[in-house]
Protein backbone atom coordinates (compact mmCIF):
# COMPACT_ATOMS: atom_id res chain seq x y z
CA UNK A 1 0.00 0.00 0.00
CA UNK A 2 1.70 3.38 -1.22
CA UNK A 3 1.67 6.36 1.11
CA UNK A 4 -1.39 7.99 -0.70
CA UNK A 5 -3.60 5.03 -0.36
CA UNK A 6 -3.10 5.05 3.64
CA UNK A 7 -3.80 8.74 3.56
CA UNK A 8 -6.89 8.40 1.50
CA UNK A 9 -8.96 6.77 4.56
CA UNK A 10 -8.74 9.98 6.82
CA UNK A 11 -9.10 12.32 3.87
CA UNK A 12 -12.63 10.42 3.15
CA UNK A 13 -12.91 10.67 7.17
CA UNK A 14 -12.79 14.59 7.18
CA UNK A 15 -14.32 15.50 3.98
CA UNK A 16 -17.29 13.61 5.41
CA UNK A 17 -17.17 15.23 8.63
CA UNK A 18 -17.22 19.11 7.17
CA UNK A 19 -19.95 18.25 4.83
CA UNK A 20 -21.69 17.29 8.05
CA UNK A 21 -20.77 20.47 10.09
CA UNK A 22 -19.85 23.42 7.21
CA UNK A 23 -22.93 22.04 4.88
CA UNK A 24 -26.54 21.84 4.64
CA UNK A 25 -26.69 20.36 1.10
CA UNK A 26 -27.07 16.63 2.92
CA UNK A 27 -29.40 15.14 5.09
CA UNK A 28 -26.90 14.81 7.57
CA UNK A 29 -25.62 18.38 7.22
CA UNK A 30 -29.04 20.16 7.28
CA UNK A 31 -29.92 17.76 10.53
CA UNK A 32 -26.69 18.64 12.18
CA UNK A 33 -27.43 22.35 11.64
CA UNK A 34 -30.82 22.18 13.16
CA UNK A 35 -29.79 20.47 16.17
CA UNK A 36 -27.05 23.01 16.72
CA UNK A 37 -29.53 26.08 16.22
CA UNK A 38 -31.70 24.51 18.48
CA UNK A 39 -29.27 24.31 21.04
CA UNK A 40 -27.97 27.55 20.81
CA UNK A 41 -31.74 28.81 21.10
CA UNK A 42 -32.04 26.80 24.60
CA UNK A 43 -28.79 27.76 25.67
CA UNK A 44 -29.47 31.69 25.03
CA UNK A 45 -33.01 30.59 26.84
CA UNK A 46 -31.53 29.30 29.96
CA UNK A 47 -29.41 32.63 30.14
CA UNK A 48 -32.28 34.93 30.05
CA UNK A 49 -34.25 32.58 32.37
CA UNK A 50 -31.30 32.68 34.99
CA UNK A 51 -31.17 36.76 35.12
CA UNK A 52 -34.86 36.66 36.82
CA UNK A 53 -34.18 36.69 40.18
CA UNK A 54 -37.21 34.82 41.17
CA UNK A 55 -36.61 31.86 38.71
CA UNK A 56 -32.68 31.96 39.64
CA UNK A 57 -33.88 31.46 43.30
CA UNK A 58 -35.89 28.54 42.84
CA UNK A 59 -33.89 26.73 39.88
CA UNK A 60 -30.52 28.25 40.08
CA UNK A 61 -28.25 25.20 40.35
CA UNK A 62 -30.01 23.22 37.54
CA UNK A 63 -29.53 26.26 35.26
CA UNK A 64 -26.48 26.11 36.01
CA UNK A 65 -25.71 22.25 34.87
CA UNK A 66 -27.62 23.20 31.94
CA UNK A 67 -25.59 25.48 30.97
CA UNK A 68 -22.31 23.79 31.44
CA UNK A 69 -24.01 20.79 29.41
CA UNK A 70 -24.50 23.23 25.93
CA UNK A 71 -20.95 24.50 26.56
CA UNK A 72 -19.42 21.58 26.61
CA UNK A 73 -21.50 20.76 23.95
CA UNK A 74 -20.64 23.64 22.01
CA UNK A 75 -17.00 22.70 23.17
CA UNK A 76 -17.45 19.54 21.72
CA UNK A 77 -18.23 21.10 18.19
CA UNK A 78 -15.71 23.94 18.13
CA UNK A 79 -12.93 21.09 18.37
CA UNK A 80 -15.06 18.75 15.35
CA UNK A 81 -14.85 22.09 13.27
CA UNK A 82 -11.02 22.60 13.85
CA UNK A 83 -10.63 18.65 12.69
CA UNK A 84 -12.58 19.05 9.94
CA UNK A 85 -10.61 21.85 7.93
CA UNK A 86 -7.26 21.57 7.18
CA UNK A 87 -6.56 25.29 8.10
CA UNK A 88 -7.67 25.32 11.23
CA UNK A 89 -6.04 28.72 12.38
CA UNK A 90 -7.51 30.44 9.74
CA UNK A 91 -11.52 29.01 10.39
CA UNK A 92 -10.56 30.13 14.11
CA UNK A 93 -9.99 33.68 12.68
CA UNK A 94 -13.00 34.12 10.84
CA UNK A 95 -16.36 35.53 11.87
CA UNK A 96 -18.30 32.60 12.67
CA UNK A 97 -14.81 30.87 14.18
CA UNK A 98 -14.29 34.28 16.51
CA UNK A 99 -18.01 34.00 17.68
CA UNK A 100 -18.22 30.44 18.26
CA UNK A 101 -15.29 31.05 20.98
CA UNK A 102 -17.25 34.01 22.30
CA UNK A 103 -19.81 31.58 22.65
CA UNK A 104 -17.68 29.22 24.95
CA UNK A 105 -15.31 32.14 26.95
CA UNK A 106 -18.35 33.21 29.45
CA UNK A 107 -18.80 29.72 31.19
CA UNK A 108 -15.01 29.33 31.81
CA UNK A 109 -14.44 32.60 32.42
CA UNK A 110 -18.11 32.59 35.08
CA UNK A 111 -15.12 30.13 37.35
CA UNK A 112 -12.54 33.32 37.80
CA UNK A 113 -15.13 36.29 37.08
CA UNK A 114 -18.81 36.32 38.56
CA UNK A 115 -21.36 37.67 36.01
CA UNK A 116 -19.32 37.08 33.01
CA UNK A 117 -21.77 34.30 32.14
CA UNK A 118 -24.35 37.37 30.96
CA UNK A 119 -22.56 37.44 27.62
CA UNK A 120 -23.72 33.98 26.95
CA UNK A 121 -26.60 35.90 24.52
CA UNK A 122 -23.69 36.20 21.97
CA UNK A 123 -24.64 32.72 21.17
CA UNK A 124 -27.36 34.32 19.03
CA UNK A 125 -24.93 35.50 16.50
CA UNK A 126 -24.88 31.96 15.47
CA UNK A 127 -28.45 31.58 14.53
CA UNK A 128 -27.06 33.45 10.89
CA UNK A 129 -26.52 29.87 10.16
CA UNK A 130 -30.07 29.45 9.72
CA UNK A 131 -30.04 30.75 6.25
CA UNK A 132 -27.62 27.87 5.29
CA UNK A 133 -29.99 25.36 7.08
CA UNK A 134 -33.25 26.64 4.98
CA UNK A 135 -30.89 26.64 1.89
CA UNK A 136 -32.21 30.08 1.83
CA UNK A 137 -30.22 31.28 -1.22
CA UNK A 138 -31.44 33.97 -2.60
CA UNK A 139 -31.47 35.32 1.45
CA UNK A 140 -27.58 34.46 1.19
CA UNK A 141 -27.18 36.19 -2.11
CA UNK A 142 -28.64 39.23 -1.06
CA UNK A 143 -26.60 39.20 1.94
CA UNK A 144 -23.30 39.31 0.02
CA UNK A 145 -24.88 42.48 -2.45
CA UNK A 146 -25.07 44.18 0.49
CA UNK A 147 -21.56 43.74 2.42
CA UNK A 148 -20.13 44.05 -1.19
CA UNK A 149 -22.26 47.38 -1.21
CA UNK A 150 -21.36 48.27 2.36
CA UNK A 151 -17.52 47.69 1.46
CA UNK A 152 -17.59 50.05 -1.93
CA UNK A 153 -19.90 52.58 0.27
CA UNK A 154 -16.79 52.83 2.95
CA UNK A 155 -14.91 55.64 1.92
CA UNK A 156 -17.41 57.64 0.60
CA UNK A 157 -19.23 57.09 4.06
CA UNK A 158 -16.07 57.69 5.75
CA UNK A 159 -15.51 61.25 3.81
CA UNK A 160 -19.59 61.76 4.73
CA UNK A 161 -19.24 61.13 8.73
CA UNK A 162 -15.68 63.39 8.77
CA UNK A 163 -17.83 66.40 7.54
CA UNK A 164 -20.30 65.55 9.91
CA UNK A 165 -18.05 65.76 12.26
CA UNK A 166 -16.50 69.17 11.26
CA UNK A 167 -20.30 70.25 11.21
CA UNK A 168 -21.32 69.81 14.25
CA UNK A 169 -17.96 71.02 15.75
CA UNK A 170 -18.30 74.21 14.31
CA UNK A 171 -22.38 74.46 14.77
CA UNK A 172 -21.90 73.90 18.30
CA UNK A 173 -19.09 75.87 19.16
CA UNK A 174 -21.53 78.86 17.63
CA UNK A 175 -24.14 77.65 19.82
CA UNK A 176 -22.19 78.27 22.88
CA UNK A 177 -21.12 81.85 22.09
CA UNK A 178 -24.84 82.16 21.27
CA UNK A 179 -26.66 80.83 24.22
CA UNK A 180 -23.54 81.11 26.90
CA UNK A 181 -23.86 78.89 30.13
CA UNK A 182 -26.71 80.56 31.88
CA UNK A 183 -28.95 78.45 28.98
CA UNK A 184 -27.65 75.08 29.73
CA UNK A 185 -24.42 75.75 27.07
CA UNK A 186 -21.92 75.54 29.40
CA UNK A 187 -19.03 74.06 27.46
CA UNK A 188 -17.95 73.36 23.63
CA UNK A 189 -18.35 69.55 24.11
CA UNK A 190 -21.83 70.25 25.68
CA UNK A 191 -23.27 72.46 22.49
CA UNK A 192 -21.28 69.44 20.75
CA UNK A 193 -23.62 67.13 22.16
CA UNK A 194 -26.96 69.20 21.72
CA UNK A 195 -25.70 69.62 17.53
CA UNK A 196 -25.61 65.63 17.09
CA UNK A 197 -28.78 65.18 18.97
CA UNK A 198 -30.52 67.78 16.82
CA UNK A 199 -28.71 67.49 13.50
CA UNK A 200 -30.10 63.67 14.27
CA UNK A 201 -33.60 64.45 14.58
CA UNK A 202 -33.33 62.36 17.83
CA UNK A 203 -34.14 65.64 19.85
CA UNK A 204 -33.56 64.52 23.99
CA UNK A 205 -34.87 67.63 24.82
CA UNK A 206 -32.44 68.02 27.75
CA UNK A 207 -30.90 71.18 25.96
CA UNK A 208 -33.02 73.29 24.24
CA UNK A 209 -31.98 77.25 23.08
CA UNK A 210 -33.91 80.46 24.62
CA UNK A 211 -32.63 83.05 22.78
CA UNK A 212 -33.62 84.17 19.09
CA UNK A 213 -30.66 83.97 17.70
CA UNK A 214 -30.30 80.63 18.99
CA UNK A 215 -33.73 79.05 17.90
CA UNK A 216 -33.31 80.34 14.52
CA UNK A 217 -29.70 78.09 14.59
CA UNK A 218 -31.46 75.04 15.87
CA UNK A 219 -33.99 74.99 12.91
CA UNK A 220 -31.70 75.81 10.23
CA UNK A 221 -30.14 72.36 12.12
CA UNK A 222 -33.23 70.60 12.41
CA UNK A 223 -33.94 71.09 8.91
CA UNK A 224 -30.38 70.62 7.29
CA UNK A 225 -30.91 66.77 9.68
CA UNK A 226 -33.36 65.53 6.90
CA UNK A 227 -31.33 66.33 4.53
CA UNK A 228 -28.17 65.06 5.81
CA UNK A 229 -30.05 62.00 6.77
CA UNK A 230 -30.72 60.82 3.02
CA UNK A 231 -27.10 61.31 1.99
CA UNK A 232 -25.77 58.05 3.10
CA UNK A 233 -28.98 55.96 2.52
CA UNK A 234 -28.30 57.34 -1.20
CA UNK A 235 -25.03 56.37 -1.20
CA UNK A 236 -25.58 52.55 0.13
CA UNK A 237 -28.38 52.30 -2.67
CA UNK A 238 -26.70 53.39 -5.24
CA UNK A 239 -23.95 50.77 -4.63
CA UNK A 240 -26.53 47.98 -3.64
CA UNK A 241 -27.95 48.69 -7.34
CA UNK A 242 -24.32 48.24 -8.96
CA UNK A 243 -23.27 45.49 -6.86
CA UNK A 244 -26.88 43.70 -7.69
CA UNK A 245 -26.01 43.32 -11.38
CA UNK A 246 -22.66 41.54 -10.40
CA UNK A 247 -23.83 39.21 -7.94
CA UNK A 248 -24.27 35.42 -8.96
CA UNK A 249 -26.30 32.66 -6.59
CA UNK A 250 -24.94 31.34 -3.65
CA UNK A 251 -24.50 27.82 -2.29
CA UNK A 252 -24.11 27.06 1.42
CA UNK A 253 -20.64 24.69 0.12
CA UNK A 254 -17.83 25.51 2.15
CA UNK A 255 -14.05 25.37 1.45
CA UNK A 256 -12.65 22.08 3.13
CA UNK A 257 -9.39 24.20 3.79
CA UNK A 258 -10.25 27.18 4.91
CA UNK A 259 -14.04 27.08 5.87
CA UNK A 260 -14.90 30.09 3.57
CA UNK A 261 -18.49 30.50 2.24
CA UNK A 262 -20.44 32.51 -0.49
CA UNK A 263 -19.02 30.80 -3.65
CA UNK A 264 -21.05 31.24 -6.92
CA UNK A 265 -22.99 28.02 -7.79
CA UNK A 266 -21.01 26.93 -10.59
CA UNK A 267 -17.27 27.50 -8.76
CA UNK A 268 -15.23 24.33 -8.80
CA UNK A 269 -12.11 26.17 -6.87
CA UNK A 270 -12.08 28.16 -3.46
CA UNK A 271 -12.14 31.76 -4.69
CA UNK A 272 -10.52 32.81 -1.42
CA UNK A 273 -7.65 30.09 -1.20
CA UNK A 274 -7.72 28.59 -4.28
CA UNK A 275 -8.29 24.93 -3.22
CA UNK A 276 -10.60 22.79 -4.75
CA UNK A 277 -14.38 22.29 -3.29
Amino acid sequence: MNRSDSRQPDAHWRVRLHEIIFEADTPAGRAFDIVLIGSILLSVLVVMLESVASIRASYGQVLIRIEWFFTLLFTIEYILRLISVRRPLRYMLSFFGFVDILALLPTYLSLILPGSQYLFTIRILRLLRVFRVLKLSEYLSEAFVLTSALKASQRKISVFILTILSLVVVIGSIMYMVEGEENGFDSIPTSIYWAIVTLTTVGYGDLSPQTPWGKALASLVMVMGYGIIAVPTGIVTVEISQAALKARQATTQSCPVCGSEGHDSDAVFCKYCGNHL
